[in-house]
């Protein structure tokens, strides 16, 4: 039954991304400038952390936080807890943007989600939840088997 759900969600995700490409558009931005302005929305970051919280790689999101910082929405400022690992933070102009997207977004999933319904919504998400914590632990339990064939073997 799994397998029969896999192809619909990566269609999904592609018809997603494309409405997050729309959506990202408002603000003059894309979908990954627009997402990573929303991980520092509420307070500064890392790019270690922000590539963390999106399950992406560091460097791509180093580009993305440079042009952020070129264009004055996002900037570097020092971290007290690590000496060359500057923090990324939001301006006010990178807020106004924000603010933009975020509006765009309200309406379109307003748009979209009268059109399910909440109920169906609500389900829907409490069954992707429950299919990434399953998956989150069966990759977690899958690294830690890896490192353990990968030890030499104790006599």
């Amino acid at each position: 039954m799994l397998i029969e759900l896999i192809v619909p969600v990566i269609r999904l995700e592609a018809h997603f991304s494309r409405a997050g490409e729309a959506i990202a558009a408002a603000g003059g931005q894309t979908l990954a400038r627009w997402l990573a302005l929303e991980m520092v929305a509420d307070g500064p970051a890392s790019v270690a952390q922000i590539a963390r919280r999106m399950e992406l790689t560091r460097q791509s999101v180093q580009r993305v936080a440079d042009l952020l910082q070129e264009d004055g929405l996002t900037e570097y400022m020092d971290n007290p807890a690590h000496r060359r690992a500057k923090l990324v933070r939001i301006t006010p102009r990178g807020q106004t943007t924000l603010r933009t997207i975020q509006t765009a977004q309200r309406t379109w999933a307003n748009s979209v989600g009268a059109e399910i319904g909440e109920a169906d919504l609500r389900h829907a998400s409490d069954v992707v939840d429950r299919l990434t914590r399953v998956l989150t632990m069966r990759l977690a339990d899958h690294r830690q088997a890896t490192v353990r064939s990968s030890q030499p073997a104790q006599e």
